[in-house]
C-alpha cells in the first residue's frame, strides 16, 4: 500500500515548490531589489556608517542587545514547537481519534500521520538552526560594534572597511533570522496537510500570498521607500 496518495505528492511538491521560488524571488531576482527585506539591508549600511561618526554609542549597543533578544525569544520558541511536534508523534493513536471528529477530518493511517508530523519536526528544525546561527552572528556583530574605529577615524580607509564588514556581517544574520522567521510561517501552511492535501496547497497559498504583500505592498514597504516608489 502506497503512504502517500498521488494528491498528497502533489500538495507537499507544491508546498516546497512554493517556499523555494519565494525564497529565490526576494533574495535572488530583480524584483527582490525592491523588497522590504531589501531595504531594510541598506538601512543598516546607513546605521554603521552614522554609528562611526558618534563617540557615545550605548544607544546603538542596546538596539543590538534588542536584536539579540528578539532572536533567542525565536530560537527557544523553536525549541517548543519542536517539543510540541514529538508530542504530536508520540500520542499518534489519540490524535487521530481526535481529528477524526472534526468536520474537515478525513481517514488517515498512523503511518501516514507520523510521517507528516515528522515533517513538521523538520521544519521547526530548520527554523531553530537559522534562528541560533542568527543569534551567533549578531553576537559577532556586537564584537566588531564594539571593535568601531573612533569618531575622529572616521574617515580613513580602515574605518570604512570596518563598516562594510560590520554591514555584510549584520545583513548576513538579518538574512538567516528572516529564514527562520518565514520557516515559521510556512510551518501554518503545513498544519493544513493534516486536515488533507487540498488544505495544505490553499494554506501554503495563502501564506504565500500574505509574505508577498508584506514584502512588496505593504504600509511598511511604503513607509521606507516613499511616495516616488
Amino acid at each position: 500500500m502506497t503512504l502517500f496518495t498521488p494528491l498528497d505528492l502533489v500538495a507537499i511538491a507544491g508546498f516546497v515548490a512554493a517556499w523555494g521560488g519565494y525564497a529565490f524571488l526576494v533574495e535572488h531576482t530583480r524584483h527582490g531589489h525592491i523588497s522590504l527585506n531589501r531595504r531594510m539591508n541598506a538601512f543598516r549600511e546607513v546605521w554603521m556608517r552614522r554609528m562611526l561618526a558618534r563617540e557615545m554609542r550605548m544607544v546603538d549597543m542596546q538596539i543590538m542587545a534588542a536584536l539579540q533578544n528578539g532572536t533567542a525569544f525565536f530560537a527557544s520558541t523553536s525549541l517548543i514547537a519542536i517539543g510540541g511536534a514529538l508530542t504530536l508523534l508520540r500520542s499518534t493513536d489519540d490524535m487521530i481519534a481526535v481529528a477524526s471528529y472534526f468536520p474537515f477530518g478525513i481517514p488517515t493511517s498512523r503511518a501516514l500521520w507520523e510521517a507528516k508530523t515528522i515533517g513538521l519536526c523538520v521544519v521547526f528544525v530548520y527554523a531553530f538552526f537559522k534562528f541560533a546561527w542568527a543569534y551567533r552572528l549578531y553576537n559577532y556583530v556586537a564584537i566588531l560594534l564594539g571593535a568601531t574605529p573612533f569618531a575622529s577615524e572616521k574617515d580613513t580607509p580602515e574605518a570604512e572597511a570596518h563598516v562594510l564588514r560590520t554591514a555584510r556581517l549584520f545583513t548576513s544574520a538579518g538574512r538567516h533570522f528572516n529564514h527562520g522567521q518565514r520557516a515559521f510561517f510556512f510551518a501554518l501552511g503545513y498544519l493544513g496537510w493534516f486536515a488533507g492535501p487540498i488544505a495544505l496547497m490553499a494554506a501554503t497559498a495563502a501564506v504565500v500570498i500574505v509574505m508577498w504583500r508584506r514584502q512588496f505592498v505593504s504600509d511598511s514597504l511604503r513607509a521606507i521607500a516613499g511616495d516616488k516608489d
